[in-house]
């Protein structure tokens, strides 16, 4: 049986806007529920109890893209969003199961993701006819070796899934962040299955911002967020837009940065340059801007910056 693009996002869509509930209802059964960070606001402080690890709902999306679109590239897309997703679950589980704010330890996290990574752009020059020069402009390229770039690109692909994971700090943020960066994914690939992925992806994220837009009902969790991260930065390896991706994944590296800039700064003069980092808590405690300003801005900017990178794609490939 086929179906259409269209009518597979709109089965995704529908299945995890359906469906959410039953996986909320079934988190707080568990008591797999959000524990908050004592320095947080109290704003923050109230949303303890929150049911976590929602994003398994993104699940639904993958196996519908599975079942209607078995081909080699649609089925790594998904290895790469389960694989990243683990991850994120094994942190949001120990977070639930022992209402432990720290979660799994960051060195784990990081050295399943490099594992990960390194077999995953290994299967994917199988799959796809990946070059190893970046494409600066036009035919005007930048030739790396195949270590180096492979070396480059891993460090780039962990980075940003973790710095789309910084993201997700606020009811709906990162939702309404990641879906321009997939609609630039689905508007440049030339790759059937490329474009489903992104569809489908912003049909569930959609789907679940129903239940996460503020107040959240649920929270995605790492289980969602590094999924969306490490999918994003795979489809820019795979697309060859590596000289876009600092303007288009501008909001994400600007959260990554903040952290990086405050905890440098109080280290060594044991002040802070934001009044909280990641720089979504420094415009609600410093400016008194509401969740859902914030998330408004933030989503706006990176509608501009996909906007802008379209632009920029035009010109430059």
């Amino acid at each position: 049986m086929e179906m259409t693009h269209l009518g597979i996002s709109a089965l995704s869509f529908a299945s995890v806007a359906l469906l959410t509930p039953v996986l909320i209802r079934g988190l707080r059964t568990l008591r797999l529920t959000q524990p908050i960070r004592a320095e947080l606001p109290a704003d923050h402080q109230a949303k303890k109890g929150t049911p976590l690890m929602a994003g398994l709902i993104f699940l639904l999306g993958v196996l519908i893209i599975s079942l209607f679109s078995p081909s080699p590239l649609s089925l790594y897309l998904c290895a790469v969003f389960i694989l990243f997703g683990l991850v994120g679950f094994l942190d949001d589980f120990k977070k639930a199961a022992y209402q432990d704010p720290r979660g799994a330890s960051g060195k784990m996290k990081l050295v399943l993701q490099f594992l990960f990574t390194f077999a995953l752009i290994a299967v994917l020059f199988q799959i796809v006819p990946i070059h190893t020069d970046i494409v600066v402009f036009g035919d005007w390229k930048l030739a790396l070796a195949p270590v180096v770039y492979l070396a480059v690109m891993s460090l780039f692909i962990v980075g940003s899934a973790n710095a789309i994971n910084f993201t997700d700090g606020l009811d709906g943020l990162l939702i309404v962040v990641a879906i321009p960066t997939y609609f630039f994914f689905f508007v440049i690939s030339d790759y059937p299955e490329v474009k489903l992925f992104c569809l489908t992806m912003i049909a569930c994220l959609l789907g679940l911002l129903i239940y996460n837009i503020y107040p959240a009902k649920a929270f995605m969790g790492d289980t969602g967020s590094l999924a969306i991260g490490g999918s994003l930065a795979f489809l820019a390896m795979i697309e060859k837009v590596e000289i876009l991706i600092p303007l288009l994944f501008l909001v994400y590296f600007a959260e990554q940065l903040s952290v990086i800039l405050q905890v440098w700064y109080y280290k060594r003069t044991k002040l802070r340059i934001f009044r909280m980092a990641p720089i979504h808590y420094h415009y609600s405690l410093k400016y008194g801007w509401s969740e859902n300003r914030i998330v408004i801005v933030f989503g706006l900017v990176s509608w501009i910056c996909c906007l802008l990178s379209l632009l920029l794609w035009k010109l430059i490939y």
